[in-house]
């Protein structure tokens, strides 16, 4: 009698689960372990699946056609590969047979059906899998006697778990065995106990790699991590064998889901760079299948006109998720078999999506041209739109020239010289594409998703965009069809993909879950990728570096300047210093040969940030310097910005091909070159000025050195480039000059789990700003819709002089800006951009359509460019100052820890353009306050005192958004009620102090007046 406890009763249960999810019991007599298939299944699927076929080869061959068919199957699995013969079948002597039959998208043909029912799964224990001995696997799995996968189970009573079945598969299993041949046989590979499950595709002895294969330890609450929660059924794998393994749905991840990749990787050895295109075999993990399995139902029954958000973090596996779901909705159909999506476009700036989804469509349908990329112009977008192409890849950017795009293909010549009957023939195209179904996919939802961008895309697709403009006569039918075109189409469904989502993100593509505020759809947070191993925690090894200096005047009068301007001017002057930079650079390049080179095998990187392009050229310089006087050959940099940066103290100009030359040719590297050489072994050290700091994938980065401030999403996307996994990589490094831990801590911890909306945006803000920019009477109403009347002509009537009429109608109110006082100037250039901005946000989610709104959003969008602030292009203070003194003080080293609950984000609820009516000082005075705060006064504990109350002011978050939302008089009346909370939680520190500030009512006013001045003007002028 065997134990109810141990391995063989498992094992028996797991069966038991399979078999009432629709699979077979297999025959382990009928394993042939050379040929690794089952005979007798594969000849009785052909003999259901195909009798006539069948029957007119068993005429020709007799009774050896069975063993003939088994020995080509054989041979063919070793060319295609089992994929390729499941989805293509094989040849025998001249015949197609088929070896499986997956679902088709629509039950329009019952053949089809009834071939589908015929497949059969089987689950076979204890089969032998090395040839020749007497090592057997747990469990087999095979499709129409063909293996698909195989499994070991553990019984944790018996003291073994899931990593014991890893490390069986590891050091015991012989990959060059036929069952376990990398793809011509079992395709996966899956290490399982009771609580949990893991898989491989390609086992290779100890360099396999298994990946965990687990729904996580609290599936759909806020805060998940690895793991798996309870079941019912008392197994927490449970929803494998139930759930992932049920007939349908295997069957569904074998037809539509596997696949493998190509790609092509640069190898470096003693002789040079060389090619070599690796294979990957591509099995969904738990969450990009749940995720795409319950968008697409969602979808099929929803139908058109929704919105998903999918947050998704760094290392989730994004692209094939992408790519999966493109596929299942290009091809999905309702109960009454129509079709939900015309088209599934994918908006992204990645070209490697394009390549995939061509590749993994190619290999699952056999079909080519399925997919379009738009890698050309808007004529090609126009073109796909009109031609019905199922998937189509573009960037967002090209939408507002679709139309100019339908009329180039409307006619041979340009559009201005196109005829009547071509114009309307691109009308025509444009109302027919605004009348069909899409999926919109975006890759990386952002702040773009939310603005008129997003507003252009709408206008091409949407419905009632659409038919708003079927009935334009006029500029005020133009104006309503921009409004219609703003808000929810009922023909558009958005699935919006991000690892960070903004607070407007979220109210925009987020679905009310029980908080009663929008929410995503589909989660799987950075917690749970980092306790995975999919990425790395970037904050493990975070180094604090503190920054000292004093600055002198050498002007000769002592001139006045607005001070928070000239305050930011001084600090990057100070920080651009060759004497700051030559410090800073010295201690990047001491730690990277000290703690980051010798990683990875000596293949460890890093990359420095810079706050400016300036500021990445001096670092350049400094770096080729400081690497020349010390006679290292170890490192070699390389320097990353846009266009041309002119070095004021010079007048010298510098490009980043200029300053980039090519330790083996001597010449230039190209811009578009500079990643490959990056990668190569002949660079080290990446400085970059705004460039690939978000999207550039590097899995060799080690370490990371920042002198930027960064700030909430910013923050977040920069360190994230950390977080690749590579062989041999271990936790990052950052060291930081700028910025504190507890802000980056704060950065990241709403991304952490599940990111939460706080509060909702208020349309009302919109007619605020309004009210207080019309009462500023800069530009008059009867202006502005004389400029709409222009602006939203119909397109037949448009003419010659419209230009010149708009331009006409917008500079009175260009000259009232110009008579203001400044800083009265620079409230209505902030109110007016604050207007902008939120209008494009709140339009596409508001019920209602306001045209004034409309027409005031569109006059102040052309008004803004003509209202520059040359204040800052003015101010130049580097000739009337010298840098006194500079110190770099390590100040701490060790994790950031991220497991506080409760972080959200916001959309705007309070709009507040953060800046107050400067004061003017002399520049004496605005030094000394610098180096009050930066200086040796720092020794002064009753100063340092403050200056902690202080930054406990700025890293409050609550008080933080409300300095950010408020006036500074408004700000202070808040102050009152939150400074004493400040104060006496430091009281240890100084009570005598505090005793005073809640005793003294005059000392009090001045402490507080200035504490809160302190806060204010440090939040917003971040």
């Amino acid at each position: 009698m065997t134990s109810q406890t141990d391995e063989r009763d498992f094992e028996s249960t797991i069966e038991s689960m399979l078999v009432k999810g629709g699979w077979h019991k297999g025959d382990v007599g009928e394993w042939d372990e050379e040929r690794a298939v089952f005979p007798v299944g594969v000849v009785g699927f052909l003999r259901a699946a195909q009798p006539e076929l069948w029957g007119q080869l068993a005429a020709q061959h007799g009774e050896s056609l069975a063993e003939m068919v088994v020995d080509q199957l054989a041979k063919q699995l070793d060319i295609k590969g089992t994929l390729g013969v499941l989805r293509q079948g094989f040849k025998f002597q001249g015949k197609t047979l088929r070896m499986a039959f997956f679902k088709p998208a629509n039950k329009l043909n019952p053949d089809a059906m009834a071939q589908f029912d015929l497949n059969e799964l089987t689950v076979t224990r204890q089969v032998r899998c090395h040839p020749g001995k007497g090592d057997t696997i747990d469990l087999l799995f095979a499709l129409n006697g063909v293996p698909v996968a195989t499994c070991e189970l553990k019984n944790p009573m018996t003291g073994q778990t899931w990593r014991n079945a890893i490390r069986q598969y590891k050091e015991d299993r012989d990959p060059n065995a036929p069952v376990f041949k990398f793809s011509k046989r079992a395709l996966v590979h899956f290490a399982a106990d009771t609580d949990e499950v893991h898989m491989a595709t390609r086992l290779a002895k100890n360099k396999t790699r298994f990946l965990p294969f687990n729904r996580g330890s609290a599936p759909g609450d806020i805060r998940c991590g690895a793991g798996n929660p309870e079941h019912p059924s008392g197994y927490r794998s449970s929803y494998f064998w139930q759930e992932v393994l049920e007939r349908n749905r295997f069957l569904d991840i074998l037809g539509h889901y596997v696949f493998i990749e190509h790609r092509d990787e640069k190898i470096y050895g003693e002789s040079g760079a060389r090619t070599m295109r690796r294979e990957t075999l591509v099995f969904p993990r738990y969450h990009q299948l749940d995720s795409v399995d319950s968008l697409v139902e969602t979808a099929r029954l929803e139908g058109a006109g929704n919105n998903y958000l999918i947050q998704h973090s760094a290392g989730s596996g994004k692209t094939n998720s992408i790519s999966w779901l493109s596929h299942r909705l290009a091809s999905l159909h309702t109960d009454t078999d129509d079709k939900v999506f015309d088209c599934v476009l994918v908006i992204t700036d990645r070209r490697i999506l394009d390549r995939q989804l061509q590749d993994a469509i190619y290999q699952i349908e056999h079909a080519q041209g399925v997919v379009q990329a738009i890698d050309e112009d808007s004529k090609q977008l126009a073109q796909a739109l009109v031609d019905g192409t199922k998937i189509v890849i573009t960037t967002l950017q090209k939408f507002p020239f679709v139309m100019q795009g339908l009329l180039s293909i409307a006619g041979a010549g340009s559009p201005e010289e196109l005829n009547r009957d071509e114009q309307f023939q691109a009308e025509e195209w444009r109302q027919n594409i605004a009348g069909r179904r899409y999926a919109v996919i975006v890759d990386e939802a952002h702040s773009s998703q939310t603005g008129e961008s997003a507003r252009n895309m709408k206008a091409v697709l949407g419905k009632r965009s659409r038919a708003a403009l079927e009935s334009v006569e006029d500029w005020e039918d133009g104006l309503n069809a921009v409004v219609e075109s703003r808000g929810p189409q009922p023909n558009l469904s958005f699935f919006a993909f991000t690892a960070t989502p903004k607070g407007k993100t979220i109210e925009l593509f987020g679905r009310h879950g029980a908080s009663g505020n929008p929410e995503a759809f589909h989660v799987y947070s950075m917690r749970q990728a980092i306790e995975e191993g999919f990425i790395l925690d970037v904050l493990r090894n975070y180094t604090d570096y503190d920054t000292y200096y004093r600055i002198v005047s050498s002007a000769p009068d002592d001139p006045e300047y607005p001070v928070r301007r000239a305050a930011r001017i001084l600090n990057r002057y100070a920080l651009t210093h060759p004497e700051t930079l030559a410090q800073k650079t010295e201690v990047i390049i001491e730690h990277f040969r000290a703690n980051v080179r010798h990683r990875m095998n000596g293949k460890a990187k890093a990359m420095v940030v810079t706050s400016s392009r300036l500021h990445a050229v001096r670092y350049m310089r400094a770096f080729e310097e400081c690497i020349g006087q010390k006679g290292y050959t170890d490192i070699r940099p390389l320097v990353a910005f846009s266009g041309t940066v002119t070095d004021p103290d010079t007048g010298e100009d510098f490009t980043e091909s200029g300053m980039n030359t090519d330790v083996v040719s001597g010449k230039p590297i190209s811009e578009s070159a500079l990643p490959a050489r990056f990668d190569s072994p002949d660079y080290q050290i990446l400085l970059v000025a705004e460039k690939y700091q978000t999207g550039f994938d590097q899995p060799l980065l080690q370490a990371m050195y920042v002198d930027k401030r960064l700030d909430g999403v910013q923050a977040v996307q920069t360190l994230s480039r950390l977080n690749r996994v590579a062989p041999g990589k271990s936790d990052p490094f950052v060291l930081d000059f700028v910025n504190d831990p507890e802000d980056i801590g704060a950065a990241f911890a709403p991304y952490y789990d599940q990111t939460q909306l706080e509060t909702q945006s208020d349309p009302i803000l919109l007619d605020g700003l309004k009210y207080e920019l019309d009462e500023m009477q800069v530009y008059h109403h009867d202006e502005v819709e004389r400029f709409a009347q222009v602006y939203f002509q119909p397109f037949d009537k448009r003419q010659d002089g419209d230009h010149a009429r708009l331009v006409l109608e917008l500079q009175p109110a260009v000259g009232r800006f110009r008579h203001l006082e400044e800083d009265e100037q620079a409230r209505f250039r902030d109110r007016l951009g604050a207007f902008v901005r939120l209008y494009a946000f709140i339009s596409q989610i508001i019920p209602y359509a306001d045209s004034d709104l409309e027409q005031l959003a569109a006059f102040a969008k052309r008004l803004l460019p003509s209202l520059r602030d040359d204040m800052m292009e003015q101010l130049r203070l580097e000739d009337e100052v010298e840098l006194e003194y500079y110190r770099l003080q390590h100040v701490s080293t060790g994790a950031i820890d991220l497991d506080d609950e409760g972080t959200t984000v916001r959309s705007p609820i309070e709009v507040g353009t953060g800046r107050t009516e400067e004061d003017e000082a002399p520049l004496s005075e605005i030094i000394a306050n610098l180096n009050d705060r930066f200086g040796t006064a720092f020794d002064d504990s009753d100063r340092l005192f403050f200056e902690q109350i202080q930054e406990d002011g700025v890293n409050n978050e609550n008080i933080s958004q409300t300095a950010e939302a408020n006036p500074f008089e408004k700000f202070e009346l808040a102050m009152r009620q939150e400074l004493p909370k400040l104060m006496i939680e430091r009281m240890a520190d100084n009570d005598e102090i505090v005793k005073r500030c809640l005793n003294d009512p005059d000392f009090r006013e001045i402490v507080f007046a200035g504490l809160a001045r302190g806060i204010y003007e440090t939040v917003t002028a971040q």
